[in-house]
């Protein structure tokens, strides 16, 4: 089934990341000793903003693993934008940072695993098998498994260098290293880490530029480690710029998500004409935008495209966000309307719905720009509110006949010829 616009919608507070029925736990500094320094059970915490576009993208993540472990290990997260002091405490200086309160809960363990639901259920399980191997008084596990695989990384030389970057559309940070630069080696699990959690969005790739000096000179590499970054799309030996982040994973991560976003195409506005359509423009979308637009004889082309022209600007805002947005003209999709109460109001209207839970959000303020700029930004706050999708199950979609771009044109009247009509015919007429 569709993946139907997928949105966290939160509850329990305006800056309040996670809802009250979800297994993530709200962590304070009036409730954090006593729930996790002053417990002997394992914690998973994130400290976040809840400005925090990669926070907001975690959400669903860290709400599964949460679930998942849910039993096993703590999962707790802290709003360090509210709670400075405690995100000050643990030296949290970005945001999402995740941390795993293990054995000794006065030296908590930086995750640089993936921030997927199974990359931190392998951290916390991990965590949680040394506990017992502590007590046991067997050596601990090898963490460095928990930070990713070196298999992520991919190896380049001057031979398959323009094939595997310049003659791609990806987006690549390039590490050019010596083998025996101890920078390099303490780099190594980084990028490894950094290059798992990056995996389907940029590639991680490692030269060693003491054997393939054709390339480390032509990139002028001068010293090791050098990190050089190339723009996703056409490229040439020119498209290349310095790295210029921590070396961290977490720093990594964080930069090249930045690039990826910057990089994105605006998703398409897509017209619901059918099952097709809801699937390519939602399918598996952390959130899609519905707008259901007035008949096109109501609302004639340069009308529609207005609107139109709206929407495609607010895809292109929340573009990192990847979002899915479709409309349909009013009346050819009447489940749909009926399903998220559309009509009530009159035309254009827009809905949000989140098909996991089988709710949605309906734009009651204006249908402009700034209106539903507003509605959105609200949402992913969690400051908007919600309703069950009636029966509990998503809208059926019509087949229909997509627009053509054209003005619409009123069904014309029969003319009736009475030329060969009787006159009684005719009286009666």
């Amino acid at each position: 089934m569709l993946g139907l616009i997928c949105l966290a919608f939160l509850v329990g507070g305006a800056n309040c990341m996670y809802s009250s029925t979800s297994d993530v736990v709200e962590l304070t500094p009036s409730n954090f000793d006593k729930l996790v320094i002053n417990s002997d059970q394992i914690w998973v915490v994130e400290f976040y903003a809840p400005w925090c576009g990669h926070c907001q993208s975690l959400t669903p993540e860290y709400n599964k693993a949460a679930t998942a472990l849910k039993g096993v290990v703590k999962v707790g997260a802290v709003n360090a934008d509210d709670h400075k002091s405690l995100g000050g405490q643990y030296g949290v200086r970005g945001f999402p940072t995740i941390k795993i309160f293990g054995a000794n809960k006065k030296k908590p363990e930086d995750f640089n695993g993936a921030r997927t639901a199974a990359g931190i259920v392998d951290g916390a399980l991990s965590a949680a098998k040394d506990k017992v191997k502590a007590v046991l008084g067997g050596k601990k596990s090898d963490s460095k498994k928990s930070k990713g695989s070196s298999d992520d990384v991919i190896e380049l030389t001057d031979d398959n260098f323009d094939k595997l970057v310049l003659n791609s559309d990806d987006i690549w940070l390039v590490e050019f290293f010596a083998p025996w630069c101890g920078h390099c080696k303490n780099l190594a699990p980084e990028w490894a880490s950094a290059a798992s959690e990056l995996k389907g969005k940029v590639k991680l790739g490692a030269l060693d530029a003491t054997v393939h000096t054709s390339k480390a000179s032509e990139y002028n590499v001068r010293g090791y480690p050098t990190i050089k970054y190339f723009a996703g799309g056409k490229k040439d030996s020119d498209s290349v710029a310095d790295y210029d982040g921590g070396r961290t994973s977490q720093a990594i991560v964080s930069w090249a998500l930045d690039k990826f976003n910057d990089n994105l195409p605006a998703p398409d506005v897509i017209q619901l004409t059918g099952k097709q359509s809801m699937k390519d423009a939602c399918d598996d979308k952390p959130l899609c935008v519905v707008s259901v637009l007035p008949h096109i004889l109501d609302c004639q082309s340069k009308c529609r495209n207005d609107y139109l022209n709206t929407l495609k600007t607010l895809a292109e805002k929340y573009k990192q966000k990847m979002w899915g947005w479709v409309w349909a003209e009013a009346g050819t999709q009447p489940e749909v309307e009926e399903a998220l109460e559309i009509g009530g109001f009159g035309y254009p209207a827009l809905a949000a719905v989140n098909a996991r839970k089988m709710k949605f959000s309906l734009l009651k303020g204006s249908y402009s720009f700034d209106g539903i700029n507003s509605f959105l930004r609200d949402l992913s706050y969690g400051r908007g509110g919600t309703a069950p999708l009636r029966g509990a199950e998503l809208p059926k979609i019509h087949e229909t006949e997509a627009w053509d771009g054209k003005d619409g044109v009123p069904p014309q009247e029969e003319e009736i010829d009475l030329s060969d009509v009787d006159l009684d015919e005719k009286e009666e007429l």
